[in-house]
């Protein structure tokens, strides 16, 4: 037992062992206060170290196979790579691409039609959704209960071995939290550290010109919901936020993403129906279909040549992080949760 006892408080040191909590989230240089409130969910090392542990768990769906990385991967910018569309248990197929997951701090409401609005409270969606983890909130504590660490770790986050569904959506919350990216060759050039090169600068100016009001910096997209001139996709039939709101107002909108670290989040649009950046452009260029809730910033043609494109696209690559990409916190952790 005294073994036992050694490695479980071995374990969850390096459960814990995070940089300091005053480090967990800082808003960089520049950027607009955050959304998210913390008073309601202070971040701690032990809060967020659970919320890691519940992320990359697969005991959160039905069957014990799909977690929450299954779909937000950290290599492709906690995106889904593959796939235009989600994949859940039982090779489920869901109705839209999986976003990538970052800078949530800044954003009120999730999901591509915005029906959740609390960050606390997102995770609960594809938890008990039926073609994703398709699991009840009850049956999740069940299984924690069960599991002999997660009493130890919720007890070290909240000083109560006492498994809810409140904790555990928090402590989900806090991890996704510290998921920031703000490193990127475009931020180092933004901190005067870095210089464009004149296809990245010429890139940057089109870009200014043609995409910064949706895709709005230094966030990378203003958080509206935007009808952005896609042909309705026949066999899915979704009509974007009016299923949230009822108004015809808001049919075939869809929340504008972000566009930092794009070069890894493929496929693209909220059905994934783009594989490469070069398809994206040509919609914009190309393909607009009118229609009566068509964004008015899309009303006028945008008019680029293919060189244009390409310089485009060499600017958004400079929206890259690789540190928020190879982060060792953010990673699967490198534990056994069931010793």
């Amino acid at each position: 037992m005294k073994k036992v006892s050694i490695v479980f408080s071995l374990l969850i040191f390096v459960l814990t062992a995070f940089v300091s909590v005053s480090q967990l989230f800082v808003v960089p240089k520049g950027w607009p206060k955050q959304g998210y409130d913390f008073s309601r969910n202070p971040l701690s090392n032990e809060k967020i170290a659970l919320g890691r542990a519940l992320f990359y768990d697969p005991v959160l769906s039905k069957n014990n196979t799909i977690s929450c990385a299954s779909c937000h991967n950290p290599y492709n910018a906690f995106a889904h790579a593959d796939h235009q569309l989600s994949h859940g248990i039982e090779d489920k197929i869901g109705k839209r691409n999986a976003p990538a997951l970052v800078n949530l701090a800044w954003q009120k409401k999730f999901m591509w039609d915005g029906a959740i609005n609390h960050l606390d409270m997102q995770s609960l969606f594809p938890i008990t959704h039926p073609d994703e983890m398709g699991e009840q909130l009850d049956q999740v504590i069940s299984k924690l209960k069960g599991a002999t660490i997660y009493p130890k770790l919720f007890y070290k986050a909240y000083q109560d071995s006492v498994i809810t569904g409140e904790h555990l959506l928090k402590a989900i919350a806090q991890f996704m939290l510290t998921l920031v990216s703000s490193n990127s060759k475009y931020d180092s050039v933004m901190r005067h550290q870095a210089v464009f090169s004149n296809q990245e600068k010429n890139g940057y100016q089109l870009f200014k010109k043609n995409c910064n009001s949706c895709h709005t910096e230094p966030l990378f997209t203003n958080h509206e919901f935007e009808n952005n001139g896609l042909p309705i996709n026949k066999i899915l039939k979704d009509f974007g936020r009016m299923k949230v709101t009822g108004l015809v107002t808001d049919s075939l909108k869809f929340k504008v993403p972000t566009l930092r670290n794009i070069q890894y989040s493929s496929p693209y649009m909220h059905d994934g129906r783009f594989a490469r950046l070069q398809d994206v452009l040509k919609h914009y260029t190309l393909s607009i279909q009118k229609s009566a809730t068509l964004s008015q910033k899309l009303q006028q043609p945008i008019v680029l040549t293919s060189n244009e494109r390409v310089d485009i696209i060499a600017f958004l690559l400079t929206l890259t992080d690789n540190s928020f990409i190879s982060n060792p916190n953010f990673n699967y952790p490198k534990y056994n949760l069931y010793p």
